[in-house]
């Protein structure tokens, strides 16, 4: 059985501090813009950030752009502690989260901040997540059992098999791995994508769930599981330090142990 590693530690828990009032310091942002309202061309507005009265990271540009310069700025955040995903974009030329992701680390002037790519934007830097979570939702993300449910207790497992979960249940879904991976572009319509692959195998190798072979079943697929290349963006761009392209040679090795 893989070992996986555990998730990197976030930018937030590296102890990036706020600027210091004093002088100005300009930094320039260079972000996508589209309103499906307005019939106009998508474009790239450039804004002036002064760093000396930002927070650190991208996402605190982008919450002082809105507020101080462009209402009209649109994006998602929520937690802006790198859990809930809703950040996500493609910061710098990869794809992170904007809470977590340090301004002082793009290593371009301007720094240019643009959806997701290979999906269909909302408006602004907001991706249409719909058929993403549909395909979460596909892989049925939740124990199936055929034994009754004990009636005095939890169904239990050892540390030995919670350990296996270690590098797969820290998976926020926030499609950064998805959307850096060149099959997941070419064939999004059937390839399930590196974020679902981990979290089926997450419930695969889940020492309480009973239903492996239907699982299994559900994923022989020539284009759901086998359109993975091992190209490793997703490993590469994952916010959380997760290594989704091991999961899915995990899986494929079930796949052919059950064949012999």
């Amino acid at each position: 059985m893989a070992e996986f590693n555990l998730p990197k530690n976030s930018q937030i828990q590296k102890g990036r501090h706020w600027p210091t009032a004093g002088a100005k310091q300009p930094r320039t942002f260079k972000v996508y813009r589209w309103n499906p309202d307005d019939g106009m061309n998508p474009r790239v507005d450039t804004y002036e950030v002064d760093m000396a009265t930002c927070g650190p990271m991208v996402l605190d540009a982008l919450i002082k752009i809105k507020n101080e310069i462009d209402p009209t700025l649109t994006f998602r955040r929520s937690c802006r502690e790198g859990i809930c995903g809703s950040c996500a974009m493609n910061i710098d030329g990869t794809n992170t989260l904007a809470c977590t992701k340090a301004i002082e680390d793009c290593g371009k002037g301007e720094v240019p901040i643009y959806p997701l790519p290979h999906m269909e934007v909302v408006k602004d830097l907001v991706p249409d997540l719909t058929h993403f979570y549909a395909q979460y939702a596909s892989i049925k993300p939740w124990l199936r059992t055929q034994s009754a449910t004990p009636s005095d207790r939890e169904r239990l497992q050892s540390p030995a098999d919670r350990k296996k979960l270690d590098g797969l249940y820290e998976c926020i879904l926030c499609a950064c791995c998805s959307t850096s991976c060149p099959s997941y572009w070419w064939n999004g319509d059937r390839y399930l994508g590196p974020a679902i692959l981990l979290q089926a195998y997450r419930w695969i190798i889940d020492s309480r769930d009973e239903d492996t072979g239907a699982r299994l079943d559900d994923l022989e697929d020539p284009f759901k599981l086998y359109r993975c290349h091992t190209i490793m963006n997703c490993a590469r761009t994952c916010p959380k330090g997760l290594n989704p392209a091991q999961a899915i040679g995990e899986i494929k090795k079930l796949m052919l142990a059950r064949r012999v």
